[in-house]
């Protein structure tokens, strides 16, 4: 960028003296001094200085680098200092600093500023199971190495797979790491050897009512009242009137929370349930595929649900086939990723363990509970993570 400098010696300015003609025969001498050099030194000084400001233009000058002006040179660097540092904070906050308390507008969740936004989540195995996956590290690792914004925590609701005092204790612990780490956790009710969700109804409403009460203050808290119905049961008859009663019981406490709903044959048919849906806010429904055996025909139904205006979320899903186990179909896991970032769909991957099977995220061979490095990830976990990052 070069620099034009320009020098106006006004003393020799104020020597010129200025001789007009007035119309007709009338003559005007030479202005008076003190009067009209005064005129026509303004008229001079403004002349002059539009000048300067068209080369400065021409010249593509910026206003700091020009003539000295260091007020502006020092204006624009304290406004770059505060991009910096705002840039800084943002980067620094969690996701839920971020984000605030989601809601569903049509088919997309969105955060405290109106703007679409999407979980992208782990989910733990079952709790009973596995809980020494159910500590703060690990999320926080999850949180800042693999760029994870929820954690989902799955508790199974039968008593002989581990359902009680204690399993309900681990949910309210998992719930409270996530919170001190500013993530969004979704309470999972999960609902599955047993098929139909009216089983544990009664158990169902005291436990939400529980946990509604406890975090009815609270940003990040998701409720999924039912992961998989299947079997004999249909949405109309079986799930729709269970979902009522549950909601019903979540929002005597918490009016705003998001809550996810399951859906027919083990959370596949969201298109059947787009054609009656609840008639509640905040609500969305559960999909949940497996690449290696869900693909086109599962995929078909999520386009029709969409197209119905449903609002889907995947709150499980894996790259393996439908049993947690066998060959990777990262082919098929890929179509379902782009359909998913068209539609602004959250997804949360099964599952945080180390079990020798393919959808674990962790490497059988690896004992440790967080603080993972690339190579302690089993394959899914891999592919998995590169996604999130």
């Amino acid at each position: 960028m070069r620099m034009y400098i320009i020098r106006i010696n006004t003393n020799e300015v104020c020597k010129m003296k200025v001789v007009c003609s007035c119309q007709g025969s009338k003559r005007r001498d030479d202005y008076d001094q003190e009067k009209g050099m005064g005129r026509d030194m303004k008229k001079i000084k403004r002349w002059m200085w539009g000048l300067l400001a068209v080369i400065l233009v021409a010249a593509g000058v910026a206003g700091y680098k020009s003539i000295g002006m260091n007020r502006t040179r020092s204006a624009v660097q304290s406004a770059r200092k505060a991009s910096l540092t705002t840039t800084a904070r943002a980067a620094d906050a969690t996701p839920v600093e971020q984000h605030g308390a989601l809601h569903v507008s049509g088919t997309d969740l969105m955060d405290s500023r109106n703007v679409k936004f999407r979980l992208k989540g782990v989910s733990t195995h079952g709790i009973a199971w596995f809980p020494q996956y159910v500590n703060k590290e690990a999320f926080r690792t999850l949180r800042d190495k693999f760029g994870i914004n929820t954690i989902r925590l799955a508790m199974y609701t039968n008593k002989s797979e581990g359902y009680g005092t204690e399993a309900v204790k681990k949910v309210q612990e998992g719930v409270r790491y996530a919170t001190e780490l500013g993530m969004y956790v979704i309470i999972d009710w999960h609902v599955l050897s047993e098929g139909n969700p009216n089983k544990h109804k009664a158990e169902a409403k005291k436990f939400f009512a529980k946990m509604a009460k406890q975090y009815a203050g609270q940003d990040n808290v998701i409720y999924e009242i039912c992961n998989e119905p299947n079997g004999a049961v249909t949405w109309k008859k079986h799930i729709k009137p269970y979902a009522k009663t549950i909601i019903g019981t979540i929002r005597k406490y918490s009016k705003n929370a998001v809550i996810v709903v399951g859906t027919p044959t083990w959370s596949q048919d969201v298109d059947v349930v787009a054609q009656s849906p609840l008639r509640s806010k905040n609500v969305m429904y559960a999909l949940h595929f497996y690449a290696a055996t869900h693909k086109e025909w599962i995929q078909d139904k999520l386009k029709k649900a969409h197209k119905k205006g449903l609002p889907v979320m995947v709150t499980e899903f894996s790259i393996c086939d439908a049993s947690g186990n066998g060959a990777l179909d990262k082919a098929s896991a890929r179509k379902w990723m782009k359909l998913l970032d068209k539609y602004n769909i959250s997804y949360t991957a099964w599952s945080l363990c180390n079990k020798n099977e393919s959808s674990a995220l962790i490497e059988s061979s690896c004992n440790k509970t967080s603080g993972w490095t690339r190579s302690d990830l089993s394959p899914a976990g891999k592919w998995y993570f590169d996604q999130t990052k």
